[in-house]
């Protein structure tokens, strides 16, 4: 999964014979064989979890205190109860997505936004996490033949995937616009504000075929958008500081990512507003995924709704610079991206 994940990219299909090939060798496990691994667990059988660790300036390490809610971890079924274990999957091999998921500065530990919370999921669950890394592709074939329990992994909510899998929302699936800080420009959740703006953005991505919606109107409108496109994201980035273009829109993660990255520089940057990944009509989605009729959707609900009524759900997203994508409650199964558009 790129660092510029697009929804194709999240939805493709998974070519079985190749996965199940490949799953002995792509799926490994992550997170037990490092100091910062062993520092995370040792805290965690304190009674916290630590957001953050090794992650190279995508995160404020934070020490979060959480423990087991016994009527919660009651919820869960009586064979991964006995285990003691979560079997955690995250489909960031190979060269992961920061800041939701990558191998921290150490070289060794797993870290990012998904497998830390997680981590915090487990910890209410009274359950030891157990983090594997995976292909994208592989992940699933994890959660199928049962060598994970969930996903952890910017896995968006469809209806096509309800066919297979059973949901537990956490995140909002945003699209964001960046701008230099200085800039006074803001998209303010309305299409109209990018006349006469030159933005960039990837190509056959999701956020350009939204972008060029946007674009078709303001033309019939008789106003005119520009829309640029760039091999990588230096280089989007250096038209940006150059003023080459007003904005890019892309993934709400990696635009958070990056503008905690130059935060200090002369090139700083800032989110100049966000679009939800699904379209206008429905906010898309990050959910939990299980095996449909697992029995996990429900206990992993309570426990992440535990986390955001105890504030520790908050400030994981704001270790992360990711609170611009805080859902209210999480849901079981909420509505998801459409047949037709899925």
């Amino acid at each position: 999964m790129p660092t510029q994940f697009t929804r194709r990219s999240l939805i493709r299909g998974i070519t079985a014979a190749t996965a199940v090939a490949t799953l002995a060798t792509g799926l490994a496990a992550c997170g037990g064989d490092s100091d910062a691994a062993t520092t995370t667990q040792a805290a965690a059988k304190s009674g916290h979890v630590v957001i953050g660790q090794v992650s190279n300036g995508a995160a404020r390490q934070t020490s979060i205190k959480v423990a087991e809610v016994k009527s919660i971890s009651a919820e869960l079924p009586a064979a991964l109860k006995k285990s003691g274990k979560l079997e955690i999957g995250i489909g960031a091999l190979p060269a992961g997505f920061p800041p939701l998921a990558y191998v921290g500065s150490d070289q060794k530990t797993l870290t990012g936004a998904e497998p830390d919370f997680g981590r915090l999921v487990a910890a209410v669950l009274g359950l030891e996490p157990e983090v594997k890394n995976s292909t994208w592709e592989n992940l699933f074939v994890g959660i199928d033949s049962g060598k994970v329990d969930v996903a952890f992994s910017n896995v968006t909510d469809t209806e096509e995937r309800k066919k297979k899998y059973e949901f537990a929302s956490y995140r909002q699936d945003n699209l964001a616009f960046t701008v230099p800080k200085k800039s006074t420009w803001n998209f303010d959740g309305n299409y109209e504000n990018l006349a006469g703006k030159t933005v960039s953005v990837g190509s056959g991505t999701n956020q350009e075929k939204i972008l060029l919606e946007w674009k078709a109107k303001l033309a019939k409108e008789g106003k005119k958008l520009t829309v640029k496109y760039f091999q990588d994201s230096n280089s989007t980035y250096l038209a940006l500081s150059s003023g080459k273009i007003d904005a890019y829109f892309g993934p709400n993660p990696g635009i958070a990512y990056h503008n905690r990255q130059v935060a200090d520089t002369p090139n700083a940057t800032r989110t100049a507003g966000t679009y939800s990944g699904a379209g206008a009509s429905l906010q898309g989605l990050i959910a939990a995924t299980a095996k449909k009729d697992s029995g996990l959707a429900e206990p992993l609900a309570d426990a992440i709704n535990y986390l955001i009524e105890n504030g520790q759900y908050a400030e994981w997203l704001k270790a992360y610079n990711l609170s611009n994508e805080a859902v209210a409650k999480s849901e079981i199964n909420p509505p998801g991206l459409p047949l037709d558009n899925s």
